[in-house]
């Protein structure tokens, strides 16, 4: 179960850095959905690192 739970993690965390970086690379990129997808990139490793 934990294997399982870790590698959704992972694949959540990876998909999240991919639109965190579509969204900086954008030409007007929208601060407060960075922030929001910088938070939520990091409650996740938060989360890997406990397990």
């Amino acid at each position: 179960m934990q294997s399982s739970h870790s590698a959704t993690l992972t694949m959540k965390h990876a998909g999240i850095d991919e639109r965190l970086q579509r969204e900086q690379n954008r030409p007007a990129p929208d601060d407060m959905v960075i922030k929001k997808l910088k938070r939520e990139k990091l409650r996740i490793k938060e989360e890997l690192a406990r397990l």
